[in-house]
């Protein structure tokens, strides 16, 4: 091969390589470092559908590295066409997910992007499955569906979320976070006539989220889904 050869191979390398959006590492002005992906192919103007990924306690800290451990963040660097603005954060370390570490968040992500308002959707896992519990319980009205994966929070505060479309994930031989933990959320949510979905996945352990984030009806089901 020439070297006009190889140079012309290089390009078109390049050239498919760009193609790819990649995640941006940032720091909001509340002090929360994230993860940014924009889809390629946005149109000027063009008002994208929010997914917001909050991971679990291994990743917390001030490497944004570790966020892309799991989901969606672990594959969003080859990816162009994911439907979603996804933003990422990352907890500081020793702290958890909560509502005063979050909520002042996601104002800026609404300030900062061009989200359509109808279309926020919010999912983690383990920890970020608690965390995720937590925002939609804190702030229903902001969100149009969640997938929270092997969490849990409070029973006793889901008449807000009771009309949220909500797709819960958890392995039944999760040995960190017991199956309960969902199952008492999804029972409460039934008790108020909520269409609450639940998927069991009979032989996992805590991992019940690579199978879930592989899935790409999870990712149909959230588009469906507008306030």
């Amino acid at each position: 091969m020439n070297k006009r050869s190889v140079f012309s191979l290089f390009i078109l390398l390049f050239s498919i390589t760009s193609m790819h959006a990649q995640q941006v590492e940032k720091l909001s002005k509340s002090g929360l470092h994230y993860l940014e992906y924009i889809p390629t192919g946005q149109q000027a103007g063009e008002k994208l559908p929010l997914l917001i990924f909050l991971h679990g306690m291994g990743e917390r800290g001030d490497d944004l590295s570790k966020v892309k451990f799991h989901g969606p963040p672990s594959f969003l660097d080859t990816k162009s066409d994911f439907p979603f603005l996804c933003i990422s954060p990352q907890c500081p370390d020793s702290l958890y997910w909560n509502e005063e570490i979050l909520l002042p968040f996601y104002d800026e992500i609404l300030a900062e992007y061009p989200v359509d308002k109808s279309r926020i959707y919010i999912t983690g896992l383990s920890m970020g499955g608690f965390g995720t519990w937590a925002s939609i319980i804190a702030k229903p009205n902001l969100f149009a569906a969640a997938v929270p994966i092997c969490g849990g929070g409070d029973a006793s505060k889901l008449e807000s979320i009771k009309s949220m479309p909500i797709w819960v994930f958890h392995g039944a031989k999760d040995d960190v976070v017991p199956l309960i933990r969902s199952q008492e959320m999804v029972n409460g949510l039934k008790n108020l006539g909520s269409p609450v979905k639940f998927t069991i996945y009979p032989e996992a352990l805590h991992n019940s989220w690579t199978e879930t984030y592989n899935n790409q009806e999870v990712y149909n089901w959230l588009l469906q889904q507008k306030k």
